[in-house]
């Protein structure tokens, strides 16, 4: 799998992904993150990437151009991938919209910043837009970071147990049954019976009971 981010603040999403388990599942070599900076393709002395709207409004819009020549750069050198404009206009980001993004295998995530990008940049290189929620952050790194751990997390050897994503929340429709560690006995409240039985038909049953019944509880709209 290979992730490439356009970005002005690559040092914040290489501290994101460079850690934890992202960052293990890289140097062992089973994913690929780089990060772009979009200063670096621009033609003048100020490394200007933004400007004002035609028409008025408030604040600045980043130009094509810059975005254009560090998009076009990363497909030269690294293939044409699937170009996704982190947007809150997009299509709203889940665990099924993850797992498709996962096929593509090849991400270039496009972080805006300002009031937005120039819609011929969008029209001419963005195959889709991708909204991590309806609201609006200050720029796209945080919902690029988002997206990447979100889809990266599948990519097999990533995760010590490749089948552990399979059943949390979210994966088959459902939220996660809770989970419990020692000690045995906590503040008071102890460790539900069926799991320290060793009955695993018994215990997979009361998961699944539990997974429903929390789904009911905190998102019936999912059952809907």
């Amino acid at each position: 799998m290979q992730i490439d981010i356009l970005t002005l603040f690559t040092d914040s999403i290489d501290r994101i992904l460079g850690e934890s388990i992202i960052g293990r599942a890289q140097k062992k070599g089973v994913l690929t993150i780089r990060t772009h900076q979009i200063r670096d393709f621009t033609l003048n002395k100020q490394k200007q990437v933004d400007d004002y709207p035609y028409g008025g409004g408030h604040g600045l819009i980043m130009q094509a151009d810059p975005l254009y020549r560090c998009w076009e750069y990363v497909t030269g050198a690294h293939g044409r991938g699937r170009t996704v404009y982190l947007s809150p206009q997009g299509t709203v980001f889940n665990q099924s919209e993850a797992k498709r993004l996962l096929g593509f295998g090849h991400l270039i995530l496009v972080c805006g910043h300002y009031e937005g990008v120039d819609e011929r940049f969008i029209e001419e290189c963005v195959d889709e837009e991708v909204s991590i929620g309806d609201y609006v952050i200050t720029g796209g790194e945080l919902a690029a970071g988002v997206v990447a751990d979100a889809v990266s997390r599948m990519v097999p050897g990533v995760l010590a147990d490749e089948t552990g994503f399979m059943g949390e929340s979210h994966w088959d429709g459902l939220l996660e049954y809770p989970q419990y560690s020692r000690p045995e006995v906590w503040h008071g409240r102890a460790v539900p019976e069926v799991l320290l039985s060793g009955h695993h038909a018994n215990i997979e049953k009361w998961r699944m009971g539990q997974a429903l019944e929390r789904t009911r509880k905190k998102r019936p709209d999912m059952l809907e």
